[in-house]
């Protein structure tokens, strides 16, 4: 199976302009082969906590939310699933919105919502609520697919839980900064992928996202610890690999 990992600038608080990029990664990915392409944390909005949590009305999203429309469209014009992450609408009655990851299958249907677990002190501080459950598991081609959201990373009792359910693939979408971010990324995805026997693709911004330069990088590690495919620090685009899933 190829998957693929897409880095982009977000527009600060764009959906549209932002759906509209992704779309084109969407078939930018499916033309080298991909049968799934992951995004980065909070890439419909870009990585905007204050603005988002301030008006959550407008800027949170359902998996079925029509703005998502060309997106889920690109998926079925050319067959590949998705993984897009963005702010999710509240999960109760005065709480905050989520960091939420969106699975979509090769025909545009919704297959998973995932909810953040850790949110870091800066968002929860900015209003945003954690989720409560693993869940973030989806079936791709007999595949079993677990999700992961930044911070998470950092417990490993995600990727164990993911790996114990017979997931073989965990999908991060993530925000590393320019500033630390390229050691920390160094430093935990081999381990990850090494000591859980996973297959993990990491999806990072590139660029100004939301008060950090995003550190590019995106790419995937092999059960192994090794790097299969990285994507530049700088440039957007979209980076592959052939993985045995």
């Amino acid at each position: 199976m190829i998957i693929a990992s897409a880095q982009f600038t977000a527009r600060p608080c764009d959906v549209g302009a932002n759906v509209a990029t992704m779309a084109g990664l969407v078939r930018e990915a499916a033309g080298k082969g991909a049968a799934l392409v992951a995004f980065p944390e909070l890439a419909v909005t870009g990585y905007e906590l204050a603005a988002i949590a301030a008006d959550p009305g407008r800027l949170a999203l359902e998996p079925d939310d029509a703005r998502l429309g060309p997106l889920r469209e690109a998926c079925r014009e050319t067959g590949t699933a998705a993984v897009v992450n963005c702010p999710g609408t509240p999960r109760e009655a005065g709480a905050g919105p989520t960091i939420s990851a969106f699975g979509y299958g090769p025909d545009g249907a919704p297959l998973v919502r995932y909810d953040k677990r850790h949110v870091t002190e800066k968002e929860a501080a900015a209003g945003f609520a954690a989720g409560t459950e693993d869940g973030g598991r989806f079936v791709l081609d007999g595949v079993r697919i677990g999700l992961a959201i930044c911070y998470d990373v950092d417990f490993p009792d995600i990727a164990a839980r993911a790996a114990a359910d017979g997931c073989a693939l965990l999908v991060a979408t993530s925000l590393y900064g320019s500033d630390g971010g390229r050691e920390e990324r160094d430093r935990l995805f081999p381990a990850l992928a090494r000591d859980h026997g996973l297959y993990v693709l990491l999806a990072n911004h590139v660029g100004p996202a939301g008060g950090y330069v995003g550190c590019g990088g995106s790419g995937v590690w092999g059960p192994d610890g090794v790097l299969l495919a990285g994507a530049p620090a700088e440039a957007p685009g979209v980076v592959t690999a052939d993985v045995p899933l």
